[in-house]
């Protein structure tokens, strides 16, 4: 492994192999959770045919450092921990992906720069939901969220019951599909890379009830029957977008009147993989996710992945 950068400014991104397929990267710190995201991204790097990086942070702060770069008695212990580490995630990847290749790297970032730095060129980047370690912060609510909402590449959260095959990969879709062709294109490639079924979720409510305009006790039969078609044509004109493109993935539409948070979650029980379009808003004070994605990455029972649509 080569020597990390001791330098305030931050690492230049390592030299990495060409594969045919890229590679996914993984966010590790040697916890239990760090650990079942390693599992999965093995399973990622293996079935997409692409090389696993596994990134991880030192184990003490920047200015423990000397600042010539030579290391103390106590900076070699703590490096060498961290290469132990290191060299035993990478043992336990390869228990899973004998064939892929493996990159592990080092790094004196913050968890989330190198995080988005990396991802940037990645098929996929996996993060567990806890963490805690050289990588301090990979914790959601605070590094994964600000991953997700600044990722420009698909992120995974790992989440749920991984050893549980449903066969079925779900995209929660929005009122306006043509919004969301990249989460769409990719649940399809997902699906055909588990031949798992694709099935494409639309949530659609009544008007609110508070609402100016019309309340549910207003509505007649044939409202509620315009209502509940026009939802049921979402999913269905989104998947006939590219089904002639994926003619081996097998697809079916859901659409629930339910809230969409709760949809999400209630359906990811019986699927494999939660896929959600990532739609970021501008504050003040960056980009942010919406309550959507937030009910999701926090309370779903499998794995989520936020494909970015900006």
């Amino acid at each position: 492994m080569p020597q990390p950068s001791h330098s305030s400014q931050p690492s230049q991104p390592p030299q990495v192999p060409q594969t045919p397929h890229g590679r996914v990267v993984v966010g590790f710190d040697g916890s239990a959770h760090a650990e079942r995201a390693l599992d999965r991204a093995a399973d990622e790097a293996r079935r997409r045919g692409a090389a696993l990086e596994i990134l991880a942070g030192w184990p003490w702060p920047k200015h423990s450092l000397p600042d010539d770069g030579v290391q103390d008695d106590e900076g070699k212990l703590l490096y060498s921990s961290a290469r132990r580490m290191m060299d035993s995630a990478v043992e336990r990847a390869r228990s899973r992906a004998p064939d892929t290749l493996m990159i592990p790297s080092l790094t004196t970032e913050s968890a989330a720069e190198a995080l988005l730095r990396c991802g940037r060129t990645a098929s996929l980047t996996v993060l567990g939901t806890r963490g805690h370690g050289g990588f301090t912060g990979l914790l959601l609510g605070s590094v994964s969220l600000r991953v997700a909402a600044h990722c420009t590449s698909p992120l995974m959260v790992v989440r749920g019951n991984l050893e549980r095959v449903h066969g079925a990969v779900v995209l929660a879709l929005a009122s306006n599909p043509d919004r969301e062709t990249k989460a769409l294109r990719f649940a399809f490639d997902e699906a055909a890379r588990r031949t798992a079924e694709l099935q494409v979720l639309h949530a659609w409510q009544f008007p609110a009830p508070h609402g100016e305009r019309i309340r549910p006790a207003q509505l007649s039969w044939g409202d509620v029957t315009r209502l509940r078609k026009a939802a049921e044509a979402v999913p269905h004109y989104a998947l006939s977008a590219l089904a002639q493109e994926y003619p081996e993935v097998r697809t079916s539409a859901l659409a629930v009147c339910q809230g969409p948070a709760q949809a999400i979650v209630d359906t990811s029980r019986e699927a494999d993989v939660m896929i959600l379009a990532a739609h970021r808003r501008p504050r003040p004070f960056g980009l942010q996710l919406g309550p959507v994605t937030h009910a999701a990455l926090h309370h779903a029972h499998c794995p989520v992945v936020l494909v970015p649509t900006d």
